[in-house]
C-alpha cells in the first residue's frame, strides 16, 4: 500500500502579495509549485491536495458588489464552490502539463466539497473572519438594509464584512474521496476549507461562513486514513520565540510540547496558530504525523532533513 499524503497549500501562494490575480499570474504561481508535489508521486507516495481560497473568494465577492445592481446576489457558499472549481481546474490542468513533461501518466480529478458545521457553534454568535471588499459608510448602511450581514470598522481602513469560521465536522464527499485515493488518482478536494453546510433533517444546507483551510485538511486527512498531513507556509521551520533574540528553530514536537507552546501565545491565531492546532488535531485522532514547512522544502521535510514534525 502507498502512503497517502494531504499536502496543504495556501490561497496566498495562488496570488501573491503585490499581485493583481490575473489569470496569467495565478498559473504561473501554480506551476512553480508542481514539482515538488510531483516528485512525491515520482517517490511513490499517494497525494491529495488542499488549497486555500482566500484572496480568490475576496475577488468574486468584489465582482458580486460591482454587479450589484444589475445582477442577483450570490452567497459565501456559491462563491466557495465557484473558486473550488475554478482553482481546481487551473491546479489540475498545471499538474497534468508538467507531468506530461516529466513523462508521467495519472489521472487528476478536483471534487467539490461540502464541509458540515455546525449551526450553533459558538463562532455564529461572534463572527471574526474579514472577507470581500472595503465599504464606506454609505455602502454599509444601504447592504444592511438588503442583507442580513455583520459589518465592522477594520484597522482605520474602512468597514468590512466578517462571517463565521466553524469547527470543521464532517467531510460529505469523504468517500468519495477515498475511493479515488485507491484508484491511484491524485485528488484535490476541500478547496478553501471547503462549503460550509449544516444538517437540517435529512438535508443539507449551505450557510455563509468560512471554514479554515488547515482545519478541513486536517480533518480529511484524518477521513481517509492519511500517513501524513503536510501544511505549507512561508517558512521551512516553526520558530518559538519569532522574531527575537532567543527565536529557536524547531525539528519536532510532541503534541503535548505544541499544546503547552499553544498556551504560552508563542502560535498566535492569525498566523502559526491554526496549523499548530490542526496538526495536533490529526496526530491526535490518527496516530500519523504532521509536518510543517515551505513548498520547496517538501521532499526534504518528509525525509525528516528540515520542517517541523509533531508527532
Amino acid at each position: 500500500m502507498k502512503k497517502i499524503v494531504v499536502v496543504a497549500i495556501g490561497g496566498n501562494a495562488i496570488i501573491q502579495a503585490g499581485q493583481r490575480g490575473t489569470m496569467e499570474e495565478q498559473f504561473d504561481n501554480i506551476i512553480q509549485s508542481c514539482d515538488p508535489i510531483i516528485d512525491l508521486i515520482e517517490e511513490g507516495y499517494s497525494v491529495v491536495l488542499t488549497h486555500g481560497n482566500g484572496p480568490q473568494v475576496g475577488n468574486s465577492l468584489l465582482r458580486v458588489e460591482a454587479s450589484s445592481n444589475i445582477l442577483p446576489n450570490m452567497s459565501l457558499d456559491i462563491c466557495g464552490a465557484e473558486t473550488q472549481g475554478s482553482l481546481g481546474y487551473m491546479i489540475q490542468q498545471s499538474l497534468y502539463n508538467r507531468m506530461s513533461e516529466r513523462g508521467i501518466n495519472k489521472s487528476i480529478a478536483t471534487v467539490v466539497t461540502q464541509v458540515v458545521v455546525n449551526k450553533e457553534d459558538e463562532a455564529f454568535e461572534n463572527p471574526t473572519k474579514p472577507i470581500g471588499p472595503f465599504y464606506s459608510v454609505k455602502r454599509v448602511k444601504e447592504i444592511t438594509k438588503e442583507r442580513d450581514v455583520t459589518i465592522i470598522e477594520d484597522s482605520g481602513r474602512g468597514y468590512r464584512r466578517v462571517v463565521a469560521s466553524p469547527k470543521p465536522l464532517e467531510i460529505i464527499e469523504k468517500d468519495v474521496v477515498k475511493t479515488l485515493v485507491e484508484k491511484d488518482f491524485l485528488v484535490i478536494t476541500v478547496g478553501g476549507g471547503g462549503i460550509p453546510v449544516i444538517r437540517e433533517g435529512n438535508e443539507l444546507k449551505g450557510i455563509e461562513a468560512v471554514i479554515d483551510k488547515d482545519r478541513a485538511s486536517a480533518l480529511i486527512a484524518e477521513e481517509i486514513n492519511a500517513d501524513y498531513l503536510i501544511l505549507l507556509t512561508g517558512v521551512p521551520q516553526v520558530a518559538i520565540n519569532f522574531g527575537k533574540e532567543n527565536q529557536e528553530l524547531l525539528s519536532k514536537m510532541t503534541i503535548r510540547e505544541a499544546e503547552k507552546y499553544l498556551l504560552e501565545g508563542q502560535f498566535p491565531p492569525g498566523s502559526m496558530g491554526p496549523k499548530i492546532q490542526s496538526s495536533i488535531d490529526f496526530v491526535k485522532n490518527s496516530g500519523g504525523e504532521a509536518i510543517i514547512t515551505s513548498i520547496d522544502k517538501l521532499q526534504e521535510a518528509l525525509k525528516g532533513e528540515t520542517g517541523t514534525r509533531i508527532v
